[in-house]
């Protein structure tokens, strides 16, 4: 059963919950990290999120021009099906530009037995994305701040969604919205 006051999203059998697996998608600066953080901290689910994986891969002394970012999710996928095998809910808070990205969590759900869900986060109004991008006080060790120039290198990079709503169920918020607003949808998606 779930906690007084704390819904479940995990689907329930009797006594026995199901954990999902929540993808985080869009890119640096959007609100992904502080969306995941409300999600964790309401659905009681574990967060494993790829930044700070990388930084770790880059301070152990990897060179950075080694494929860091693919280690990093590697990294990501393995700490989330152990998570997932032993029963919790997973969020994984990562760009995910990329098909391969997105459809590595798609495999993981199959073979681990759970749903996967994505909330891709975007922000529509392009001064307020660089505002924030700029003001967001996150750093990691060896991992260069988000700058706009990143930013824009991602979008170019960036797959689009057409066709993977069968593959993926994805729900797609606006952090234009005030962010109770976009939890809620969220939260509203996850709980389908």
């Amino acid at each position: 059963m779930a906690d007084a006051g704390k819904p479940a999203v995990d689907r329930q059998f009797g006594d026995v919950h199901v954990p999902v697996l929540i993808a985080m998608a869009g890119l640096p600066g959007t609100g992904k990290s502080t969306i995941a953080e409300i999600l964790s901290a309401r659905l009681g689910a574990t967060i494993v999120s790829v930044d700070p994986i990388e930084s770790a891969i880059l301070r152990a002394g990897i060179d950075a021009d080694q494929p860091t970012g693919l280690a990093a999710y590697l990294v990501a996928e393995t700490m989330a099906e152990q998570v997932l095998s032993s029963g919790r809910s997973v969020i994984v808070d990562a760009v995910n530009a990329v098909m391969s990205a997105r459809l590595q969590w798609r495999d993981l759900a199959a073979r681990v037995g759970v749903d996967v869900r994505v909330v891709e986060v975007m922000c529509s109004d392009k001064e307020l994305h660089r505002a924030r991008l700029e003001k967001r006080g996150r750093t990691l060790p060896n991992i260069e701040a988000g700058s706009w120039r990143a930013v824009e290198q991602s979008l170019e990079e960036y797959d689009e969604w057409k066709g993977q709503s069968a593959l993926l169920p994805r729900v797609t918020l606006d952090t234009v919205a005030p962010i109770g607003e976009n939890v809620e949808i969220a939260f509203t998606f996850l709980a389908r």
